[in-house]
């Protein structure tokens, strides 16, 4: 999946979060305490709900873009998240 890093969605207007699948999941699901012990099957059942989601390509571009730190967004964990978006803002300053 290539990431674009522009606001190409309008997040008022065509709301992508009316399509999520977590629209209907206990939202704690996707913010775990922790990244070990029963915090590892909560992460991955949140991705699995991601995974079937067809908001999950603009929910992951929105939490790159507003800098999510906490949570699952878009399929991804929180170190995920942190890896794509330090290699974009490498990428930028490289480009600059």
């Amino acid at each position: 999946m290539a990431l674009t890093w522009n606001r190409s969605i309008e997040w008022d207007t065509d709301d992508w979060r009316r399509f999520a699948a977590c629209r209907d999941t206990d939202p704690d699901l996707f913010f775990p305490i922790g990244t070990t012990g029963p915090a590892v099957d909560q992460i991955a059942a949140a991705k699995r709900v991601c995974a079937a989601c067809e908001a999950q390509s603009p929910c992951l571009e929105f939490a790159l873009i507003t800098n999510q730190e906490a949570g699952v967004w878009g399929g991804t964990s929180e170190e995920e998240r942190r890896k794509l978006r330090k290699s974009w803002l490498a990428q930028r300053r490289r480009a600059s």
